[in-house]
């Protein structure tokens, strides 16, 4: 996998001071998509362990306190084995960090493969849905258009249903 940026102490994508991983590689090619350039599979920089060792130390940091992850891209569900494995550190080494990701496939969807739905069992908050440029409303908070969906991945699975997050 590799991945097209690593942002420290993003307060865009999701609630509080976070980090962002974005990796590379995206299938939708979604018409108006603000990240095209990671489309490309080979688009950045090779992720390795120290990458994400880095990743570990950068959400233990004690000088900030940091909420927790954000995964976008590309396409965060097209590299569900290297994420699940990370989303797995950060819950066995890392307290009380929450875990959000973009992407354009749907909570259906995810759940219909295993791969991915293994990485879904470790998030907290999912942004779904591809991005429609003909339902673009920049007034969307975390959302690029309005048929994307917020959802608490736990109460979820629990459920058995989408469940909207609340924040």
């Amino acid at each position: 996998m590799n991945y097209a940026d690593y942002k420290r102490f993003d307060m865009l994508n999701g609630p509080g001071v976070r980090h962002s991983l974005f990796v590379s590689g995206c299938h939708h090619r979604c018409k108006g998509c603000w990240n095209a350039i990671a489309w490309n599979f080979d688009f950045g920089f090779p992720y390795t362990t120290e990458t994400e060792d880095r990743i570990i130390d950068d959400l233990n940091m004690k000088e900030i306190p940091i909420s927790g992850l954000s995964l976008l891209g590309g396409e965060p569900f097209e590299h569900p084995t290297v994420l699940t494995h990370l989303l797995s550190r950060i819950e066995k080494e890392c307290q009380n960090k929450n875990v959000w990701c973009w992407t354009g496939f749907t909570f259906e969807e995810i759940l219909l493969d295993t791969e991915k739905r293994k990485m879904l069992g470790h998030l907290h908050v999912l942004i779904d849905g591809k991005f429609e440029l003909d339902k673009r409303d920049l007034r969307l908070k975390f959302r690029g258009s309005s048929n994307q969906r917020i959802i608490d991945v736990q109460k979820s699975i629990e459920s058995e249903q989408v469940v909207p997050y609340k924040g």
